[in-house]
């Protein structure tokens, strides 16, 4: 019995290297994949919204991967163990594996954005190459741009959900508009399809209560057509007060 179990774990050790291996290569695969990307995608604005759309959630993918890895490898050299501290193990490793995964987590969600803005900004302001003559285009100003934009991007700007920038080459007039999330959250107008479907107000049709949901209207209004539209909203039920909460005292 002794040694059929001493075998169990030498089968165990070795498939949970082979996985810990495997897991961490997959990590490294994916994050070259996201390194090669980077390196071939030349325009500064395409790089723009790879980095801003993929990035975090590319290297969370891997950090989860290693972490795993790492649960595995770590658990590869045991030879002899009772039950009590296999699950004693196991819940350690769970644990510790969680809390890994919360520190990255928060690193990834609270400071590495900082980090991405600079980059960000950094490419967004990059002079851009005209592809007719290869020479630097200029930025126009905010006043200047105006005249390149059509009432709907305009409307799109004056309510801050999208801002676009307009490169401009001055020899031959070749123009290029790049589109950037804004500061306020806009929706895509049905109607128009230009990014300024908002909420104009809302209205409480009926209140919940511990007993039922509520229902709440949103009034929409799309700022540069004048499309409007309702919808309505489910509000979740009030938490019945615990029993003798209110009990005299």
């Amino acid at each position: 019995m002794e040694e059929t179990s001493m075998q169990s774990f030498e089968t165990w050790n070795t498939w949970a290297q082979y996985i810990a291996f495997g897991l961490a290569g997959v990590s490294i695969l994916i994050f070259l994949g996201h390194l090669i990307k980077l390196t071939a995608t030349s325009d500064s604005k395409s790089k723009y919204d790879y980095i801003n759309r993929s990035e975090i959630s590319v290297l969370m993918t891997c950090s989860v991967l290693l972490i795993v890895a790492g649960a595995f490898y770590s658990n590869s050299f045991i030879y002899e163990l009772g039950i009590l501290w296999l699950f004693v193990r196991i819940f350690v490793t769970i644990s510790m594996g969680l809390i890994f995964g919360v520190i990255i987590q928060n690193l990834l969600k609270f400071y590495y954005p900082f980090y991405i803005e600079k980059r960000l900004k950094k490419l967004r302001y990059k002079p851009r190459v005209s592809p007719k003559t290869g020479k630097p285009m200029k930025l126009l100003s905010e006043e200047e741009e105006d005249v390149y934009l059509d009432e709907g991007m305009q409307a799109e700007e004056n309510i801050f959900s999208i801002d676009y920038d307009v490169w401009v080459d001055e020899e031959t007039g070749y123009t290029k508009i790049e589109k950037y999330a804004g500061h306020l959250h806009a929706l895509q107008c049905p109607e128009c399809n230009y990014q300024t479907f908002r909420v104009a107000r809302e209205e409480i049709l009926k209140a919940p209560s511990p007993a039922a949901e509520g229902e709440l209207m949103k009034h929409y209004e799309c700022g540069y057509c004048g499309y409007k539209a309702k919808k309505t909203f489910k509000i979740a039920m009030l938490e019945a007060q615990k029993a003798g909460s209110t009990a005299a005292v």
